[in-house]
């Protein structure tokens, strides 16, 4: 029966350290109807809002970008709240004493399908949204935070509530940037990144000096669009009204093209809020707030030890960033997380703590191009950067504050051609390997894209089918791993990544792709630089120059292949180790959505091999057919188990799930054979 729904503001009382103020808790309900979920039995949700308040004057404020300049309650303290989201054990002393806490990306709850193999997470009312309840099975509490101030004002995306920095009763101006590119021809573009809510207004639509531009290569030359040809606006009802955040053009904006503007705005978030938020949420789950007596709130925390933070893509770069700045020591000088499992990052951070930052956008090689994201430093320990002078490496504050958490990086192959990968475990001119920190680990999943394509596989808007070959098997196994790291002292798998030294790494035009009819190769890949924003930039900040100022490049490089185009190094799956097809992290954009010589952002390729060896010579194919490789479906699928149950071994997929890989090779053969 469902428990009874709280409307709740508990008021906390005051301590030196307080950063948690009050915990209004909005809904509470059994987890499918009371179900038990393995040693830890039946788990509850808990939602509602999270109120903050940090004091500006600690040091571990200092590093939240304009934090002098936020408005203070009459104590002096800077308030914010956050959606927060809970699944914890009714008894929270069966669970295993860990705390899971996905950043969401873009206000969204996804660790479910990660872990768990959900098919949603929107409501968490289904059992299809838990999937196979792995995460619940083993123990985990789960928390999700809103960190995110411009998510759209949808059901069920947390969101962060934050003030914005003024100077005084004057608002502060500064520059944003705003980047497009078109598929299709469009009359309008938002100055929002995708979907997400206007971050920051054009303070003036028609202002006479707005320059849109527009080039062919993302460091290509700036044309300049008239002006007469364009105008802040939006269409509504058949007619043109003015607009702070929609660009027009009755013309349209040509496909694969990259359009840019750059305009004045003002009364910019404080950003920085975002992992403060995320520090105080986790530090109060594991440490308790300002409180003696029980209560609801005393309660979301209990039976909690460990906090592990677990980010995809956007929040793994956010994780990324959070120990950069420091953000992994609460207010009393306590350790927040104590595992990071950061996936698909690449060597990125992002704009999570600057002035005017706006955190969905991303970097890729032809979209959100030039926006701080892949930028020095890359990997966990100092490098010197002799051009600028620099010798820093991700990690520096933690370790200074000894809050350095264990780490996991995880990486599609996709991120060595969209996210520069290679600069967290290589020198910055890409000349030799860079081993990680000590208890950081890294993990590259062979043959796969930033996130596994549906099967079977539909072609969009690619040259090539898209790559459904699925890390979520490794993803669930080294997620085990860091728990039993953490909990048990119990060394996880080694590092598998592909190493300069080995031959495994090289420069793209190196990469020794075989000839497959009809294929095109990568000329162009994530190209990162030293990109100047300004002098307060890096102490401050505050970005001066938009577009920055483009320096010398860094040297990122692509795994190598084998004769068939599979990479060589990194967790090879039974796939890739007996294969029906190459399964690469690159994929080239459609002709039909312009510039074709360009990587289509986070998709990668699935590229069948021949059926039958006349197939192979017809089509002058130089891989093997699958006849000649396999004598039939049995003999291949005997292969599959062989390699599943050998990863088993190695601790880099879980050997209650050899099965289901061996399912799904299945599901690929008939595929295949079945002459699709």
């Amino acid at each position: 029966m469902a428990l009874r729904i709280l409307g709740l503001w508990l008021l906390l009382g005051q301590l030196a350290v307080a950063a948690v103020v009050g915990v209004e808790v909005q809904g509470r309900s059994e987890v499918l109807h009371g179900r038990s979920f393995g040693a830890a039995g039946t788990y509850e949700k808990i939602h509602g809002r999270v109120f903050f308040e940090v004091d500006p004057r600690l040091e571990q404020n200092r590093i939240i970008c304009d934090i002098d300049l936020a408005p203070r309650n009459r104590r002096g303290k800077v308030e914010f709240s956050s959606d927060f989201f809970l699944i914890r054990p009714t008894r929270p002393g069966k669970g295993n004493g860990t705390v899971l806490y996905e950043v969401c990306n873009r206000g969204r709850k996804g660790m479910l399908g990660m872990f768990s193999l959900a098919t949603s997470s929107r409501e968490l009312t289904t059992p299809t949204e838990f999937g196979d309840a792995l995460l619940l099975d083993h123990g985990f509490s789960l928390a999700w935070l809103g960190w995110q101030f411009d998510v759209p004002r949808v059901s069920n995306r947390l969101r962060l509530y934050a003030p914005v920095a003024k100077q005084g009763s004057t608002p502060i101006r500064g520059l944003v940037r705003a980047e497009f590119v078109p598929e299709t021809r469009v009359r309008s573009f938002p100055l929002a990144d995708r979907n997400m809510e206007p971050a920051y207004p054009a303070i003036d639509p028609d202002d006479p000096d707005l320059k849109l531009t527009v080039r062919d290569l993302t460091d290509g030359p700036r044309k300049i669009v008239p002006r007469k040809h364009w105008r802040l606006a939006r269409e509504e009802n058949g007619k043109l009204v003015a607009s702070s955040g929609q660009v027009f053009m009755a013309s349209g904006f040509e496909p694969g093209r990259i359009y840019e503007l750059v305009y004045a705005a003002e009364n910019p978030t404080l950003v920085g809020l975002g992992p403060a938020a995320t520090r105080d949420f986790i530090a109060f789950l594991k440490y308790g707030g300002a409180f003696q007596e029980t209560s609801s709130a005393r309660e979301l925390g209990s039976g909690l030890r460990r906090a592990i933070g677990f980010g995809t893509s956007q929040s793994g770069r956010f994780l990324r960033t959070f120990l950069y700045y420091g953000f992994n020591q609460d207010e009393g000088g306590r350790p927040v997380f104590d595992g990071v499992l950061s996936h698909v990052a690449g060597a990125s951070r992002g704009s999570f703590n600057h002035r005017f930052a706006q955190p969905s956008r991303d970097a890729h090689s032809f979209m959100n191009t030039f926006y701080p994201t892949v930028i020095y430093p890359f990997a966990d320990l100092p490098q010197p950067d002799r051009e600028r002078g620099l010798n820093e490496g991700v990690l520096d504050r933690s370790r200074r504050q000894e809050s350095t958490p264990k780490i996991f990086y995880t990486n599609a192959s996709y991120e060595y051609y969209g996210r520069a990968a290679s600069l967290i475990h290589t020198s910055l001119d890409g000349g030799r390997d860079v081993p990680p920190a000590p208890n950081t680990r890294v993990y590259v999943f062979a043959g796969t894209q930033h996130g596994p394509a549906s099967f079977p596989p539909q072609r969009r808007s690619t040259a090539n089918l898209p790559n459904p070959n699925d890390f979520r098997w490794p993803m669930r196994a080294l997620l085990l791993a860091l728990q039993a790291w953490l909990a048990e002292d119990r060394q996880p798998p080694p590092s598998q990544y592909p190493r300069i030294s080995q031959g495994e790494l090289v420069p793209l035009d190196r990469m020794s792709f075989p000839g497959i009819p009809g294929v095109r190769l990568p000329v162009r890949m994530m190209q990162p630089y030293r990109l100047d924003y300004g002098p307060d930039f890096r102490t401050r900040g505050i970005a001066t120059l938009q577009p920055p100022r483009v320096g010398g490049a860094f040297r990122p490089l692509v795994l190598q292949v084998d004769r068939d185009g599979n990479e060589l190094a990194g967790i090879r799956l039974p796939v890739i180790r007996v294969p029906l097809a190459t399964y690469t992290g690159w994929n080239l954009r459609h002709p039909d959505i312009g510039s074709p010589a360009e990587l289509y952002s986070m998709v990668g390729s699935f590229i069948p091999f021949p059926g039958t060896r006349r197939e192979r010579l017809q089509a002058g194919d130089p891989r093997l057919s699958i006849a000649e490789r396999y004598s039939s479906r049995e003999a291949y699928l005997r292969r599959i188990r062989t390699e599943a149950r050998r990863l088993a071994r190695q601790g880099y997929v879980i050997g209650s799930d050899v099965p289901y890989l061996t399912r799904q090779a299945a599901e690929l053969w008939d595929y295949l054979r079945s002459g699709r």
